[in-house]
Parts: C-alpha cells; structure tokens; sequence
C-alpha cells in the first residue's frame, strides 16, 4: 500500500483536499483530529500532561483547551514536551489504521507532518499552500480568533516554502486556481507512478 501524507499551514485548506482524496476513493486519517481525541480521553496521556502542566489542565475529566492552547502557544517548550507525549500514540494509531485499509493508497491529514516526523511514515507528501493573507482571514472567520492569535499559531508551524522544498506534489488552494483538478491530477501522477 502506498501512503501519502497531505499537509498545509494552517488555514491553507488541506482539510478540504482530504475531503477530495477521501471523495476519489483514498481513505484519510486526520491525524490533528485524533490527537485532540487522544489528548481528552487517553488516561495515559491526562496523567502526563497533568504531571507537566498541573492539574488545573482537566476539570472532571474534561481537557481546559483554552489553557491548554495558551501554554503551548507562548511556549516552545511546552509544546514539545507535549508533543513527545501526544505524536508516538498517533503514529501507532495510524501504523495500526492503515492495516485495517483495503485500498492501494490510504493517507494522513497533519498540519506539522514534516515537524512531527509523521512524513517519515509515508511514501509520498503533498502540501496544500495558500498566501498568508488568504490563510490569515480564513482561520479569522472560521475560529472566530484575532490576527495575532492566527499569527502566533502559524509561527509554530514551518513555513510553506519549507513544506514545499519537502514535498513530492503541492496544490495551490489561492480561490483562484480550481483545487478538484489539481487533486485528480495528483492522483494520476501517483497512480503512474505507483504501477
């Protein structure tokens, strides 16, 4: 089984290309989505993070998230350390995933695929890129946030031309150029070059 991993900064629209993949018969795992399940159910990781972060991160069992965001955004740290916790459990969710696919091409969503190590888990990386301000207003809208918050949370991420430079395909999610083309042609290529 070939996989792919689909990654983007945030805001870039990668979660709208998995749906695409998803759409054209290629199953995705969002590898962000479990995390988040795993950080506000795994017992293991309460106890640790609860251990780092104090116990004021879960109230009756329920993760704060706001706190939570706001240690790991203004600490650099923090994040890591939270990260070594949290990113081998969804690695081996996803290894154990992909065994349950029965498809030729099976994929993750992340948006730190290259930071987290995640791409050394696939065969082929494609990023989804926007411009910043495109990025910038659609996290606005979505989250309902300032441009400051957006911005801090992108300083946390590689920057696209750092993503690109490690990536085998990249589509261009700008409102301008359609994406469903871009994503069918990316499944050709891979389909040729996997056969």
């Amino acid at each position: 089984m070939l996989k792919i991993g689909v990654t983007g900064g945030i805001g870039s629209g990668k979660s709208i290309v998995s749906k695409l993949f998803e759409l054209s018969g290629i199953p995705i795992y969002y590898a962000d989505i479990e995390a988040k399940r795993i950080t506000e159910n795994s017992a293991e990781v309460k106890t640790q993070l609860t251990k780092l972060f104090g116990n004021g991160l879960y109230s009756d069992g329920m993760l704060n998230k706001q706190q939570f965001a706001s240690i790991l955004f203004n600490n650099a740290k923090a994040l890591q350390q939270a990260e070594n916790i949290i990113h081998p459990i969804v690695k081996e969710e996803f290894r154990q995933w992909v065994k349950r696919q029965n498809k030729p091409i099976a994929g993750i969503e992340a948006a730190i695929l290259v930071e987290a190590g995640f791409d050394r888990e696939v065969d082929q990386v494609i990023t989804v890129t926007a411009p910043m301000d495109i990025r910038i207003a659609r996290v606005i809208n979505r989250d309902n946030t300032t441009k400051e918050k957006v911005l801090e949370r992108i300083s946390n991420q590689l920057s696209d031309e750092e993503k690109v430079k490690r990536s085998d395909y990249v589509i261009i999610n700008d409102d301008k150029i359609p994406v469903i083309p871009q994503v069918l042609d990316v499944i050709k290529q891979i389909n040729i070059n996997t056969t």
